[in-house]
């Protein structure tokens, strides 16, 4: 078994780059400090340091080692933080969100904490079944979507509504100069988001009006349909938000046709003794 008493001793002389002034700042002796390195670098098999004139380097296996430490004693004050409601640290907060979800959205939905000094951010993306996964093992705070849990047997998942947008189409403005909505959808190709109730509604719609669209494009990434729509490669169908900096800028135009498809979006959570601190913040925001 790795001895983490080591461990420690070894992290805190990586860090000083010097064993007399570590020994001070904790408050053994030199000599005893030494024996522990050595314990360490007997267990792993390898040497951690090597000295270059009076100040100790890091091996390769060093700095591999110094890295894990690292990541092992951060987790250490994360787990005291999240237990001890009354810590001044706060736990990283780790968001999931589905690929398909505007990059703005979650932007919005994050402000409240961006730029906080005491909030480190872990963001990752994927598909509903795995970011459930990860919410259900606790490896993820909240999980952003845009629709409730399908998949949700054996699990305490709690889906918050945060809002809801309508779905419009939007593109380049020359290529949305038609007098009507079917005349649009006959004519213009489109650029729709994979898996999601937009595409099913967008399809649904279409063929109410007896047309078949030409989907040049199925994209699995919102800030990709925003690059496609803005080099001309289709018309977008999505909610206002994805192409918000777009519009504002007048790169991009709304077609002026209600197509009666709205978007929600949800952060999921999960029942816990002990959620983050900030997501009661964030889901009221």
């Amino acid at each position: 078994m790795l001895n983490y008493h080591h461990l420690r001793y070894f992290r805190e002389v990586a860090h000083e780059g010097n064993l007399t002034r570590a020994a001070e700042r904790m408050n053994v002796s030199q000599s005893a400090l030494s024996t522990q390195i050595k314990q360490l670098e007997e267990r792993l098999g390898h040497p951690l340091f090597e000295r270059v004139g009076r100040r100790l380097e890091l091996t390769e296996i060093g700095r591999i080692t110094l890295d894990h430490a690292d990541r092992i004693f951060a987790t250490g004050q994360e787990l005291v933080a999240t237990l001890d409601r009354s810590a001044q640290s706060v736990p990283p907060l780790r968001v999931g969100a589905l690929s398909t979800l505007s990059r703005n959205f979650q932007i919005r939905f994050l402000a409240p904490v961006l730029g906080r000094k005491d909030v480190d951010l872990t963001l990752r993306s994927g598909n509903e079944d795995v970011l459930l996964a990860a919410l259900k093992s606790l490896n993820l705070d909240v999980v952003l979507a845009t629709e409730p849990p399908r998949n949700a047997a054996g699990a305490d998942f709690v889906a918050h509504k945060l809002d809801e947008q309508a779905v419009g189409i939007h593109g380049k403005s020359e290529r949305l100069n038609h007098p009507t909505l079917r005349g649009l959808l006959v004519k213009e190709a489109f650029i729709v988001p994979t898996e999601s109730s937009i595409r099913a509604g967008f399809v649904g719609l279409a063929e109410g009006l007896g047309v078949t669209p030409r989907i040049v494009a199925d994209v699995d990434d919102m800030a990709m349909v925003r690059l496609l729509a803005r080099e001309g490669a289709g018309l977008a169908v999505v909610p206002s938000v994805v192409v918000a900096d777009e519009l504002r800028a007048n790169r991009l135009a709304s077609a002026p046709f209600a197509l009666d498809i709205m978007e929600r979006f949800y952060a999921i959570t999960i029942r816990r003794s002990f959620p983050h601190p900030l997501l009661e913040k964030l889901l009221k925001a």
